[in-house]
């Protein structure tokens, strides 16, 4: 370790910044994801069982305290369930959109890390390179230790990138595949809510 740290130098400190907010965001995030995963069939059945009785603020509270993606596009619905059938049928398209663009926006940060994280390991490979070129045009006689500290910084800064870069790639495919199946089932979830609204307002008319 002692190596890594004393000769990697600035970049690799930068690096291991970078994996540690790469694993607290891919904890955190992966946290959300399954939190927000919940069953919608059932859920969108207790709503309907509310809504026929009457009890649209009842179905509302439900929605508030579950609060997940799905909920508030549930609740977006039925707060608009007047309106006409277009009307009612973009009212849920925008809100599971909105729903879609927060949750991307929560792990774009380790996307960037992801795609960043070799490209600085690369540049501390430059430093590396122009700091044993400074101590080859330093003196007429060069030691064996100058030569050896910048590639030494050269090649842990450019295997730092790497080690960083990978893991936060794969992190960041683990979540956009959870993420994704949550997309689905908000469009599924989507077509339910419009569909028992629909005929919860032909029923009722």
């Amino acid at each position: 370790m002692n190596v890594w740290t004393f000769a990697g130098g600035p970049v690799f400190w930068l690096l291991a910044a970078m994996l540690v907010a790469a694993v607290a965001i891919f904890l955190v995030r992966l946290l959300e994801l399954r939190r927000a995963h919940i069953d919608y069939v059932d859920f969108i059945h207790g709503v309907g069982n509310l809504l026929s009785g009457g009890r649209v603020d009842e179905a509302l509270a439900l929605c508030d305290d579950t609060a997940v993606p799905v909920t508030r596009v549930v609740a977006a619905a039925i707060r608009r369930r007047a309106d006409s059938a277009r009307a009612l049928r973009e009212a849920i398209d925008t809100s599971g959109r909105v729903e879609v663009g927060r949750i991307a926006r929560r792990f774009a940060a380790l996307a960037i890390i992801a795609q960043t994280a070799p490209l600085i390991g690369l540049m501390g490979t430059f430093f590396g390179g122009i700091h044993a070129v400074n101590a080859l045009n330093a003196a007429a006689l060069v030691s064996r230790g100058d030569l050896l500290a910048g590639l030494m910084e050269a090649l842990v800064s450019a295997a730092a990138g790497l080690l960083v870069g990978i893991p936060a790639q794969v992190m960041y495919g683990v979540l956009r595949v959870r993420f994704e199946r949550l997309v689905i089932e908000l469009e599924a979830a989507a077509s339910e809510v419009l569909m028992l609204l629909t005929t919860h307002r032909t029923g009722v008319s």
